[in-house]
């Protein structure tokens, strides 16, 4: 399961609404949502994509896209 929390910053700094990334990525809301909340991943074009339209150096993948998410004992 990963983390998602600073892309979804990412997302709320450059578009302010996930609805508006979704649009501008080709995605459902939904879809969008789904894939933030761990329920289906997101594809290598779709990553790609992201850090084109929020300005993610692709360095940086690894921190917003596959960060662990921790879990609470």
């Amino acid at each position: 399961m990963f983390d998602y929390s600073k892309l979804k910053g990412k997302i709320k700094e450059v578009f302010g609404t996930q609805s508006a990334f979704a649009k501008a990525m080709g995605l459902s809301g939904v879809s969008l949502s789904s894939k933030l909340n761990n329920l289906t991943g997101f594809t290598q074009s779709e990553i790609n994509k992201a850090c084109e339209l929020l300005g993610i150096s692709f360095e940086f993948i690894p921190v917003y896209f596959f960060t662990e998410k921790v879990k609470s004992s």
